[in-house]
């Protein structure tokens, strides 16, 4: 079982920045994705980025592009989510999530039914 927890959210104004954090621990991870999800009340679940971890390519989605950066430290198990440029309509609950995808990864990493493994999340919450 691979247990994620997330960290770093918090209150920020519009134009600002954070950093989230999520450390996996428990048995070793060996899926080949790792994501960023967010939830605003009322609204379904999106993906926000992704990083598909045996080459390190990342994606993300067109509302985050140029100002959210997907990251991960190998080492100390942990993927990050740096944001920049924060608006409020990224208020949110975030989510880590790790999974498993074969062929066309630019196509599927959006896809929830690809991850096996979510955190509990954390509040993001931009104001104007």
């Amino acid at each position: 079982q691979v247990h994620l927890v997330e960290s770093g959210g918090g209150s920020v104004q519009a134009g600002g920045s954070l950093r989230l954090s999520c450390t996996a621990s428990g048995a070793s991870y060996r899926g080949n994705l790792m994501a960023w999800f967010r939830q605003a009340p009322g609204k379904v679940r999106e993906g926000v980025a992704a990083i598909y971890t045996p080459i390190g390519v990342t994606y993300a989605a067109d509302s985050v592009k140029g100002r959210f950066t997907v990251s991960r430290d190998n080492a100390k198990n942990t993927l990050y989510l740096q944001m920049n440029s924060l608006k409020p309509e990224d208020t949110a609950l975030y989510y880590c999530a790790a999974g498993d995808v074969r062929g066309d990864v630019r196509g599927s990493w959006i896809n929830g039914y690809n991850y096996a493994y979510w955190g509990q999340g954390t509040q993001v919450t931009v104001s104007s």
